[in-house]
């Protein structure tokens, strides 16, 4: 069984240019959500580095609010009515997601665009590892994990009113062109193998061109898992999902396989087989089986791109901890985390390719 406490979600009080005029807010949701009806409390989530979230206390019931980072942007980042649209379309899909409630695009309201969901009690388990659980809740959980990717990847995209979502041609093309442009506008110094990614991706695109509905940032610490069964009941974190390719979704989750790649907990060391985690070769095939896939061709590709966006990533996470502008204070502990990822993508592919 669990031990009590594995998965417990934490919160914190906001500070500094996090903080939210909770007055403000107040008076803004009155009458819009139904259940506003006096000041209410907000806290924030202290694990995620990208748009800031809050728990907000509203008598018994409580509620989740997702918003922009306050400061300068880089173009393009931070698509909170994106991530609100897309988790809006998947309700009753047979993807787990928290009910949406409303968004607001006014930035007078507490600094910045944000949106409130339901917010969905449970576990989450930023350590891939899942400690706290025993090897046979593991097995459930990956196997649920596993299960709604596949899902996901094969929902019809136009049947839930997300046809426009993303350009469905040239995902991988495109991505590798915005991620070289993030990076570069989020450099503070040189890193060797990113410059060699940069060169060699947009050269050696797969031939698959398949297309689907992807997360962008799929992994356990992204989803919330039920408090009394290791099942998955909601998946979070939607900000970099659109149309584009599924075998990259699958590449950013086994690139846990390949090196020490989660900044919370280890991996890839691990005795899978032991704890009740499937090996790199079973999260495939079952990924497979699920998703009506006789094999992946390329595959190492998929897994060297993930791992290079993800470099591009934590850059930007590093660079907006130098600028003060972070939605976390260990922003600034990533400061090599880029360059270890990036050398793990030059390493596969100068291994596989």
């Amino acid at each position: 069984m669990a031990e009590p406490d594995a998965g417990k979600v934490h919160t914190t009080a906001a500070q500094g240019a996090l903080r939210i005029n909770e007055v403000k807010l107040t008076k803004y949701l009155k009458g819009l959500i139904k259940g506003f009806t006096r000041e209410i409390t907000v806290r924030q989530f202290p694990i995620g580095q990208s748009n800031p979230t809050y728990q907000l206390i509203a008598g018994s019931k409580k509620y989740v609010l997702r918003k922009k980072p306050p400061g300068k942007l880089l173009p393009s980042a931070h698509a909170i009515d994106r991530e609100y649209r897309v988790i809006s379309a998947l309700k009753s899909s047979g993807v787990p997601v928290p009910a949406t409630l409303l968004l607001c695009q006014d930035p007078s309201i507490i600094g910045t665009e944000f949106f409130i969901m339901e917010m969905v009690e449970g576990r989450v388990f930023h350590d891939p590892g899942l400690p706290g659980l025993s090897s046979e809740e593991r097995s459930i959980f990956f196997d649920d994990f596993v299960h709604i990717l596949a899902v996901l990847h094969s929902l019809n995209f136009d049947s839930i009113g997300l046809s426009d979502f993303g350009r469905p041609e040239g995902y991988l093309e495109r991505q590798v062109a915005r991620w070289s442009k993030q990076y570069e506008a989020s450099k503070t110094k040189d890193i060797a193998s990113m410059t060699k990614l940069i060169e060699w991706l947009p050269k050696n695109l797969p031939s698959d061109q398949s297309v689907s509905i992807v997360h962008g940032d799929y992994r356990p610490g992204n989803t919330i898992t039920s408090s009394s069964k290791p099942r998955i009941s909601a998946v979070l974190d939607w900000e970099l999902s659109t149309l584009g390719h599924p075998l990259a979704d699958l590449g950013y989750c086994c690139a846990n396989y390949h090196g020490q790649i989660s900044t919370i907990g280890e991996f890839s060391t691990l005795d899978h087989k032991r704890l009740g985690i499937p090996l790199e070769q079973e999260f495939v095939e079952r990924y497979c089986q699920y998703a009506g896939r006789s094999s992946i061709k390329d595959y190492h590709y998929y897994i060297a791109f993930s791992l290079f966006r993800s470099a591009a990533i934590i850059q930007g996470v590093y660079k907006r901890g130098l600028d003060g502008n972070a939605s976390s204070k260990q922003a600034l502990k990533f400061g090599g985390v880029a360059r270890q990822r990036a050398d793990i993508a030059w390493a596969l592919i100068k291994e596989h390719y």
